[in-house]
């Protein structure tokens, strides 16, 4: 079976793929790229931000805190309604 002359050859492809990897690798989009990430790395860097481990630990806080909350509300309704009962 003879390669179809419509298409080029595999090591033709090959090549044409290198050199343009090679002129990508040397040309300014590299130097773009790699100044657009510093840029970005700076300013997700001055962001006051936290670890993913801090978060869920503070969203552990908040969880107990509000059910806590909600347990002394409770109880708090319990002896206001106590209270009143005393007086009448």
């Amino acid at each position: 079976m003879s390669p179809n002359p419509k298409f080029p050859n595999p090591a033709f492809i090959n090549d044409l793929a290198a050199k343009l990897g090679e002129m990508l690798k040397q040309s300014p989009a590299k130097d773009i790229e790699q100044n657009l990430k510093a840029g970005v790395t700076s300013m997700l860097g001055k962001l006051d931000m936290v670890t993913r481990e801090e978060f869920d630990v503070q969203t552990e806080v908040l969880a107990r805190t509000r059910e806590k909350l909600a347990q002394l509300e409770a109880r708090l309704a319990e002896l206001e309604k106590q209270q009143r009962e005393t007086k009448d």
